[in-house]
């Protein structure tokens, strides 16, 4: 009887033991790539109207979308999205430290960032250029920023970029935000706001500034923006996989046009798969 009892008892501590272990299991890698009742964390811009925007209503902008649909083809719901703001400055780090799963925030692919963390896509082609106002026909080059006061946004080096290469004698102003600068641009305090096309663009197809702006279509430089995931993550095969589907069925155009559209964002044809432009 007494041998009875003390098997009886090991067999419960190792049933014990082993449902502990199948619990603890469900860590963030495993949880990476299907979904059932995990979650995904994916890192946006919270503050890039028509890109990555926080609102009291939820999250809207193209890479909110375009994350979406990667999400919901790696098998999860949107209620099972964990949004999180990744700065410009943060983004390589919160990868590398496995704050999130992927980010999707106007990341642009460069050889030094590609030493730190793997991109999928390249997803669009922006490129730099000028925001002026919609009844300004003056702009017509880069040059004729010459002696045109031209928005810097603090910490931004877009500006500066086209005063050394392309128009000496701008005068650049620094302003805190986009939003200031846009303030300034349609109470003519300023001539041009330079930066992405695509983040112009969505900040000029805000209900409040609609049809006041447009963009000057100068493409000065090409920035290929991609998915950043962790250094050697099976998630950028899985994500590249996403974004072909997302082209080809025509849910990437339709982003496109609802972000942008209202500012008449003349975006470049979706880029294959790991075609960087130069």
């Amino acid at each position: 009887m007494k041998l009875r009892k003390v098997t009886a008892v090991s067999a419960a501590v190792l049933a014990l033991a082993v449902t502990a272990t199948a619990c603890g299991s469900d860590d963030k890698d495993s949880s990476s790539s299907s979904g059932g009742d995990q979650k995904i964390t994916i890192g946006i811009k919270f503050d890039q109207p028509g890109i990555g925007q926080k609102t009291p209503q939820g999250y809207s902008g193209f890479d909110v979308d375009v994350a979406t649909y990667i999400a919901k083809q790696l098998g999860y719901k949107a209620d099972q999205i964990e949004w999180k703001e990744s700065k410009s400055a943060d983004r390589e780090t919160m990868l590398q430290r496995g704050d999130v799963d992927f980010i999707a925030a106007s990341y642009s692919i460069t050889p030094e960032r590609q030493e730190k963390v793997d991109f999928a896509g390249p997803y669009l082609l922006a490129h730099q250029d000028v925001l002026v106002r919609a009844d300004d026909n003056s702009i017509k080059s880069p040059s004729d920023l010459n002696s045109k006061k031209l928005c810097s946004v603090t910490g931004s080096t877009s500006a500066q970029n086209v005063k050394d290469k392309l128009a000496p004698k701008a005068n650049l102003l620094k302003y805190p935000t986009y939003s200031a600068c846009l303030n300034g641009l349609q109470n003519e305090a300023i001539d041009g706001l330079t930066t992405d096309d695509s983040i112009l663009a969505g900040y000029a197809a805000q209900a409040s500034f609609k049809g006041k702006f447009k963009l000057a279509g100068f493409k000065m430089t090409n920035e290929n923006y991609g998915i950043g995931v962790k250094k050697g993550s099976d998630l950028k095969a899985k994500i590249n996989t996403a974004l072909e589907k997302m082209v080809s069925d025509g849910a990437w155009e339709k982003a496109v046009t609802a972000n942008f559209g209202p500012a008449n964002y003349k975006n470049e044809p979706a880029p294959k798969i790991g075609d960087i432009k130069k």
